[in-house]
């Protein structure tokens, strides 16, 4: 049995300050074994691995926009940022492509080692700039079953958020429930809340279909849904930022709480 899965959920987002705005929408997600994409695209009819199908993944859409294998690319970050999983399991949480197209504002992946022990989670963010940049956080080794990480915001994403800010995430991780959880402050405290929950299901051809059919061009949705919203946060009178340049290094590795680029 394979054991990259899909997780049907809801994405909630709400905005404290200056205005309240709040969205509510229902989704999908994939979570892929990064060892197991070339296996899907063998055994699912409606799946492809770098190729085109009603449903894909591309490489190339993650990392650094390369059609390579992800694995060397995430053990080799990991190591810049000292953490070891001695070839463990990477799980990476994204929406996939919908007839070839698809927009993820946050990729993430859970990276273990090879005792199944959470070791790192690495949060990679996209903006409708085509730029991309990742937070690699080590996970803490609390008894807890939720990981709690922070950073400093280093990568501008919207066009109505403040740069000077931090990333609170409270992550849940994957098993019949996951959840992302995501608090961005400031000095003053909360200014938005966003979460995604969902449920697994089995990733068969059936369930791929059923998606299809209950969320046809999802990926399109949210690509449209982030301007609609950021039109209705114009109209409300929420002041423009301008974008500042990208960091100049992709990743930012992040060290007991505090964001910092390394060289």
């Amino acid at each position: 049995m394979m054991l990259s899965r899909i997780y049907e959920g809801r994405v909630f987002h709400q905005r404290m300050r200056p205005k309240k705005h709040r969205l509510s929408y229902q989704v999908f997600s994939f979570l892929f074994d990064v060892d197991e994409l070339p296996e899907l695209d063998k055994n699912l009819k409606l799946f492809s691995h770098n190729g085109f199908n009603l449903f894909s993944f591309w490489d190339k859409d993650h990392g650094p926009s390369e059609r390579k294998p992800l694995r060397p690319y995430v053990e080799k970050i990991l190591a810049d940022a000292d953490i070891q999983t001695k070839g463990g399991p990477i799980w990476l949480l994204c929406y996939p492509r919908l007839f070839g197209y698809v927009f993820n504002p946050l990729t993430v992946y859970y990276c273990y080692d090879t005792n199944q022990t959470p070791k790192a989670i690495i949060y990679e963010v996209s903006n409708t700039f085509g730029e991309r940049h990742s937070y690699v956080i080590q996970a803490d080794q609390s008894t807890t079953k939720t990981i709690h990480q922070q950073c400093r915001k280093g990568f501008y994403v919207s066009p109505f958020m403040e740069m000077e800010c931090t990333y609170k995430f409270a992550m849940l991780p994957p098993e019949e429930k996951i959840s992302v959880s995501i608090n961005q402050t400031d000095d003053e405290g909360t200014i938005l809340k966003a979460c995604f929950t969902g449920y697994s299901q089995r990733l068969t051809d059936k369930t791929l279909l059923k998606m299809f059919f209950k969320y046809p061009l999802m990926t399109l949705k949210v690509f449209a849904g982030i301007h609609w919203e950021a039109l209705k946060l114009w109209g409300k009178g929420i002041k423009l930022v301008d974008r500042p340049t990208a960091p100049k290094n992709p990743v930012t590795y992040v060290h007991t709480n505090k964001a910092e680029l390394k060289p």
